[in-house]
Formats: structure tokens, C-alpha cells, sequence
């Protein structure tokens, strides 16, 4: 099971870190848009810092994950990037292929979260 779990977190690292590093070299081509979502997009990016900010917390979250050691903080960083993609694809078009995709991503860092959990006690409590 500890095998099984490396490789599920680092896969899921990994898909954050070339999303992350994305955000700055734009290296994937772009999706098909809705007018809708060019309309956001565009939103997006008058706000010069947000891009640099997600591609910064996918990065670095993603590289703390991988190592069981700081995988504890790598949970807590992309917790909330993975909350804000998993809402935009909720309520922007459940049809997007990207919402299943999503879903599994949230499944996969609340495991991390609950399988930490010894480690957030001294920060709850």
C-alpha cells in the first residue's frame, strides 16, 4: 500500500508542478474556449499577480508533495488551488471533461490531508 501511495501522490505532484511551471512558460497549448470562459480568462489576467500566484503554489506544492517529508505541507498549499478549480469547473460547466478530472484531483489531496492528519494536531489543537 505505501508503493501505491507514493505513486498516486506523485503523479498528482507532478500533474501540479507542469501546471504550475505552465503558468509561466506557457509550453501547453490552450484549450477551446466558450465565450464565457475567454470572458473570465480575461478577468484573470488583468489581475497580473493571480496567474504568478497559482503557478507558484501548483509548483511549489507539488514539490513538497513528492517527498514524504513535506508532503504534510505540500497538502495544506494546494488545498485551496485544488478547492478553486474543482468550484470554477462546478460552476462554470459541469460538462467540462476537466470537472472529473478535478473531482478525482480533490480525492486524491484529501487523502493526503487525512493521512496527515498526526501532523496538523500541534497547529489545531
Amino acid at each position: 500500500m505505501k508503493i501505491v501511495k507514493q505513486i498516486v501522490f506523485t503523479l498528482f505532484a507532478l500533474m501540479f508542478i507542469n501546471a504550475g511551471l505552465n503558468k509561466f512558460f506557457m509550453y501547453m497549448p490552450a484549450q477551446q474556449m466558450t465565450p464565457e470562459q475567454m470572458e473570465i480568462a480575461g478577468a484573470i489576467l488583468k489581475l497580473k499577480w493571480l496567474f504568478p500566484l497559482l503557478g507558484i503554489m501548483e509548483t511549489t506544492g507539488g514539490l513538497l508533495v513528492i517527498f514524504p517529508k513535506t508532503r504534510a505541507l505540500g497538502a495544506l498549499v494546494i488545498f485551496p488551488v485544488m478547492v478553486g478549480i474543482v468550484l470554477h469547473h462546478t460552476t462554470l460547466d459541469p460538462s467540462i471533461p476537466g470537472l472529473p478530472i478535478a473531482i478525482v484531483l480533490l480525492i486524491i489531496n484529501s487523502w493526503m490531508l487525512v493521512d496527515n492528519y498526526k501532523k496538523y494536531r500541534p497547529i489545531i489543537a
